[in-house]
């Protein structure tokens, strides 16, 4: 799969996926437990963030705030892709969806609100749609 820098493209062709269950961000100190599966991590100051399934994160009995849903956007973007992440973010802000992103090699990934991912795909393939 070619890697897409031009806007355009990455917007037309984001392709939104929307992952079966709920997620939520945790962060521990030291390893995570053994039990849990995170599908992301990252390394901060505070501890290592966990981004899990949330029944997971319930029967480790770690704590989080967010219960969200994972939408991934099917389009190789470049790592040094410009505007994707603003305009992606900018179409759901502009109805009242928060959405935390994630840039991993391959993909785009966003965790919106449990309850959102319905409305979100959708917007989402709205701004995919005109940009064909």
């Amino acid at each position: 799969m070619a890697v897409i820098s031009d806007l355009t493209q990455m917007l037309a062709q984001m392709r939104p996926r929307r992952h079966p269950g709920r997620y939520v961000f945790t962060t521990v100190t030291g390893a995570p437990p053994a039990r849990v599966r995170p599908v992301m991590t990252f390394a901060e100051d505070e501890g290592l963030t966990l981004i899990l399934r949330q029944d997971e994160a319930d029967a480790a009995g770690l704590a989080y705030d967010l219960v969200t849903e994972w939408i991934t956007l099917m389009v190789r973007s470049a790592l040094d892709g410009v505007g994707l992440t603003a305009a992606v973010s900018g179409t759901l802000a502009a109805a009242g969806i928060s959405a935390n992103m994630v840039a991993a090699t391959c993909h785009d990934h966003l965790f919106v609100p449990a309850g959102s991912a319905g409305e979100a795909v959708r917007l989402l393939e709205d701004l995919a749609g005109r940009h064909h």
